[in-house]
């Protein structure tokens, strides 16, 4: 999911397109991302987690081949919904949903670990993807990583061909033996309230994200600060699903996810008077500490109030809505952007999204609360 971010100068000059259209294999990659989530978490539900991704790394092998040979620049970008799909879909939600199956104690933190694959990703790749494409050009490094996701994803998926143990006699609190805790609402009503809380929580991250590098240029500084600012975000959000995740623990998963989601609410409103080098990449450090442990709430929410059964495709939908906030969110920062002429009413307008989001947790929070008028969690 980096990779086409790094290479966005190499294969603009290759295809000759502008940087509006040179952004769109991105685009590509976050919607096959959100799509490819549900239907592979679908098939995890149903066969379990080895066969789909077995599957899922032979096609991204083959889009990762038949991207760098591609011979128009539409096919090219087009290839990158496959690459979404079969790459960050498949190794993101279906594996949230399979590792909740295994654990009842220490789920949330079993849930971070997984869940902060990508950010450790986002850390470490783009410096060796930019030296690569440097040395050896785009087409080369496309080829690489093609064979590093063959080579390493099916021998580690071999791992996993054991079934989750069966947990049909937990007894979760609020709930009854095998049934998973209740709010009082049905499974269409509370996927539809965790789905507009997460596209108002990643409408909010985007901004940061998605604009802290024209943001620091903006102010004078170097694009190599904006990149670092970038990473110390991923290294930091590191630290952060896992702290999170240890914490969902002992208070819950949505206690987790409104304390977070107030967390980033206040970080975002630190980057508004934020002008000078320092306080900027501070900002961006708080950033990343605070939110996150966000997304992979989301998966432990699902996980404590569906279905084991559904944990899958209940996943793969709200990540698909946090996931529509964040590639909406960075488009209109940007567009804010310039008709403001600055990123001020830009960071307004997340903190605006945010409020929404900490308002639908927060009310689902107190639905939650021991004592709590609630009735059964139906499965329709």
């Amino acid at each position: 999911m980096y990779l086409c971010m790094v290479a966005i100068p190499a294969y603009q000059q290759a295809f000759t397109v502008d940087r509006g259209d040179a952004s769109l294999p991105y685009t590509w990659v976050m919607l096959g991302f959100g799509v490819g989530g549900m239907i592979i978490g679908r098939l995890v539900d149903r066969f379990g987690i080895v066969k789909p991704l077995m599957i899922a790394t032979v096609l991204l092998t083959l889009s990762f081949f038949a991207a760098a040979r591609a011979p128009s620049f539409a096919i090219f970008a087009g290839l990158h919904a496959v690459i979404g799909a079969c790459g960050c879909a498949a190794v993101f939600s279906p594996l949230l949903a399979d590792i909740s199956r295994w654990f009842v104690v220490r789920r949330g933190f079993a849930i971070a670990i997984c869940a902060s694959g990508n950010y450790l990703a986002g850390t470490i790749w783009p410096p060796f993807m930019e030296y690569t494409i440097s040395s050896s050009g785009w087409q080369a490094t496309y080829d690489a990583f093609a064979w590093m996701s063959i080579l390493c994803m099916l021998p580690l998926l071999s791992i996993l061909t054991r079934r989750p143990p069966d947990h049909s006699a937990e007894v979760p609190s609020g709930g009854s033996a095998g049934s998973p805790k209740s709010l009082g609402l049905s499974s269409i009503q509370l996927t539809a309230l965790l789905c507009g809380a997460g596209v108002g929580c990643c409408m909010a991250m985007a901004m940061p994200q998605a604009h802290v590098l024209a943001l620091t240029v903006d102010l004078g500084f170097s694009p190599a600060h904006g990149a670092e600012m970038l990473s110390l975000m991923f290294g930091c959000g590191v630290i952060s699903r896992l702290a999170f995740g240890w914490l969902s623990d002992r208070i819950g998963g949505l206690a987790t996810l409104l304390l977070s989601s107030m967390l980033q609410c206040l970080s975002l409103m630190i980057f508004l008077p934020a002008q000078g080098l320092y306080a900027l990449y501070v900002a961006s450090a708080l950033f990343g500490l605070f939110q996150g442990g966000i997304v992979p709430c989301y998966a432990l929410i699902v996980r404590e109030y569906f279905p084991a059964r559904e944990a899958g495709f209940r996943t793969g939908i709200v990540v698909f809505a946090t996931l529509v906030g964040m590639a909406f969110g960075g488009w209109l920062s940007g567009v804010i952007y310039d008709w403001q002429g600055d990123y001020t009413l830009a960071f307004v307008n997340s903190i605006g999204w945010n409020l929404l989001n900490i308002a639908v947790i927060g009310m689902l929070w107190l639905k939650a609360r021991p004592g709590a008028n609630n009735l059964n969690l139906g499965t329709t």
